[in-house]
C-alpha cells in the first residue's frame, strides 16, 4: 500500500510539472491555440508509443534475456553431459542389439550443419529402439544411476532447467528409470513382463537423451567449436574414440 501511494504522488507530481510548463508556455508566447495544438498531438502519439515500447522493444528485449539464459542452461547442459550423460549414453545403447545403421549416423563430423543436427534430434527421439535386457548389464547401470543420484537432483535445484522443457523431460526419464531399478531389490530372476516394462523405461530414457545431445552439439559447433572438436573425437558412438590427435 505505501508503494502504491508513493507511485501515485511520483505520478501527481509528474503530471503538475508538466501542467505547470504548459502554463508558463502560454504565459511566456501567449499563444495558448498553438500549444493545446501540440498539447493533442503529443497525446495522439502516446498508443504507438506505448505500441513501440510495450510490444516491440519488450519483444526484443525479452528475446535476448531467453538467448542468455539458454547459453547458462548449456553450460548445465555440458556440466551434465560431461559427469553422466555421455556415459549414460554407453551404458543404455549396450542394450541395443548391434545396428551399424544407428552408430554409423551418430558419428557425426565437422562438415554437419545446425539443420543436420536438428533433423537428426527429432529422428532418434521418436525412433523405435529394441532393447534387448542383459542383467548384468542392468545390474552395473543399476549400480551407476544410484551413484549418480546425487548429482542428478543437484542438477534439478536450478531453477533455470524449468525454462528448458525438452531437457527437464529427459531428466524425468532419468530419474524415472533409476527409481525403478531402485525399487528392485534383485534385478535376478525378474519375470519377462517387468523385464518389457523396464525396456520401455530405458528406451524413453536413450530417445531423449540422443535427442538432447545431438540438440547441444549444434551449440558447442555454432558457440564453441573448439569444445565441439573434443566432442568429436570422443564420440560415444565411435568405437575407436580418442581425445588423442593423431
Amino acid at each position: 500500500m505505501k508503494r502504491f501511494r508513493w507511485e501515485l504522488s511520483l505520478g501527481a507530481g509528474f503530471v503538475l510539472l508538466s501542467a505547470l510548463f504548459y502554463l508558463v508556455q502560454i504565459g511566456i508566447f501567449h499563444t495558448p491555440r498553438d500549444t493545446f495544438f501540440y498539447l493533442f498531438q503529443d497525446l495522439a502519439f502516446v498508443p504507438i508509443q506505448v505500441l513501440l515500447v510495450t510490444l516491440i522493444i519488450n519483444q526484443l528485449m525479452t528475446v535476448r534475456e531467453k538467448q542468455a539464459l539458454l547459453k547458462k542452461l548449456n553450460m548445465v547442459i555440458g556440466v551434465f553431459f560431461g559427469e553422466v550423460g555421455a556415459l549414460l549414453l554407453k551404458r543404455l545403447y549396450a542394450f541395443q542389439p548391434e545396428d551399424e545403421t544407428i552408430r554409423k549416423r551418430l558419428l557425426f563430423k565437422h562438415e554437419w550443419s545446425g539443420q543436420h543436427f536438428i533433423s537428426e534430434s527429432k529422428t532418434f527421439k521418436e525412433f523405435n529402439y529394441h532393447l534387448d535386457i542383459n542383467i548384468e548389464l542392468l545390474k552395473e547401470l543399476k549400480v551407476f544411476l544410484l551413484d549418480q543420484r546425487v548429482f542428478l537432483l543437484r542438477l534439478l535445484e536450478n531453477p533455470s532447467l524449468l525454462e528448458h522443457d525438452s531437457f527437464t523431460d529427459l531428466l524425468w526419464a532419468v530419474f524415472h528409470l533409476t527409481d525403478e531399478l531402485a525399487c528392485r531389490e534383485t534385478l535376478t530372476g525378474l519375470p519377462a513382463n517387468d523385464l518389457a516394462h523396464l525396456a520401455v523405461d530405458m528406451k524413453r530414457a536413450l530417445a531423449l537423451l540422443i535427442s538432447e545431445w545431438l540438440v547441444y552439439l549444434k551449440h558447442l559447433k555454432e558457440d564453441y567449436p573448439y569444445l565441439f572438436s573434443l566432442e568429436v573425437r570422443k564420440n560415444p558412438f565411435d568405437p575407436e574414440a580418442s581425445a588423442i590427435i593423431r
